[in-house]
């Protein structure tokens, strides 16, 4: 039972960490089944509790803009000023952003995942998006920020998440890459990235509890493991949010493109050992 709360912690840590940074959540969570045969009483309810937990991280960390943005998005359907009304565009542009990754996640989400899962393709792309990570953020003017989003970028960014369903490619690398090529300054990357992920972490999170509850799972998992779970992930996700948006303030995203081509060529050598 110790080590299983241990791995429960690990686990709900490594989510809170990878689900913010660009550097792959489902990628890691892949490694770690494959590698370390990393595997809890009730997999299915313990992504729950997972997306759950980073889900509470979200909504604890930005609640003013989630609660400022619903409020301007009601409000457009009284009076319509987009143009004038930096909430109101940024509600609706979040809303068109959203699109694309719900659509594709719904429908083709368990084929992707299915198709996709193999360490040797999640190397792959820690190394291909490292490389891109890096050229992007290094060589991409960054001179825009929220209030300089355009429906173009949204759209952009929108399709980005909706590739990040391919493990190994990670939702917040690809988001904040999109939002660099438009000329967003890193920490307005990265704060709309976050800000486009909320529907898609809560709609990820219904999924996987329908799915349990239609598999029969709800009272099977041992709730010790589901509360560590959770908890480990909210917290390191709201420490990893705040610290991540602080840090590209004024450094680089150098780090996490070093990072994920290290990871991507270690994976690749012991597939090879092996």
């Amino acid at each position: 039972m110790a080590l299983a709360i241990v791995q429960a912690a690990v686990a709900g840590l490594i989510q809170g960490l990878t689900e913010f940074l660009p550097i792959s959540s489902s990628g890691h969570l892949v490694v770690l089944h494959d590698f370390l045969n990393f595997n809890l009483p009730d997999d299915v309810a313990f992504d729950v509790v997972l997306h759950l937990g980073t889900l509470g991280a979200l909504v604890l960390f930005f609640y003013r803009d989630i609660v400022r943005y619903a409020v301007a998005l009601l409000h457009s359907f009284g009076a319509w000023q987009l143009r004038q009304n930096l909430d109101q565009r940024l509600a609706w542009y979040l809303l068109i952003g959203t699109a694309p990754a719900a659509l594709v996640g719904f429908v083709w989400e368990d084929t992707i995942v299915f198709v996709f899962r193999s360490s040797a393709l999640v190397a792959v792309m820690l190394i291909v998006f490292g490389v891109v990570l890096y050229a992007v953020d290094r060589f991409a003017h960054q001179s825009r920020t929220l209030q300089d989003i355009t429906l173009g970028t949204a759209v952009l960014v929108g399709f980005a998440q909706a590739v990040a369903l391919i493990p190994g490619v990670s939702r917040s690398g690809i988001t904040i890459i999109a939002g660099l090529t438009q000329k967003l300054n890193r920490e307005s990357a990265a704060r709309f990235s976050f800000l486009l992920s909320i529907p898609i972490v809560f709609g990820a999170g219904c999924k996987k509890a329908l799915d349990m509850a239609s598999a029969g799972s709800l009272g099977g998992a041992d709730m010790l493991l589901l509360t560590v779970g959770f908890f480990t992930a909210l917290i390191s996700g709201y420490a990893c949010i705040k610290y991540f948006l602080r840090f590209l303030q004024n450094h680089s995203l150098a780090i996490f493109a070093y990072y994920r081509i290290a990871l991507g060529l270690v994976i690749l050598v012991v597939l090879w050992a092996n």
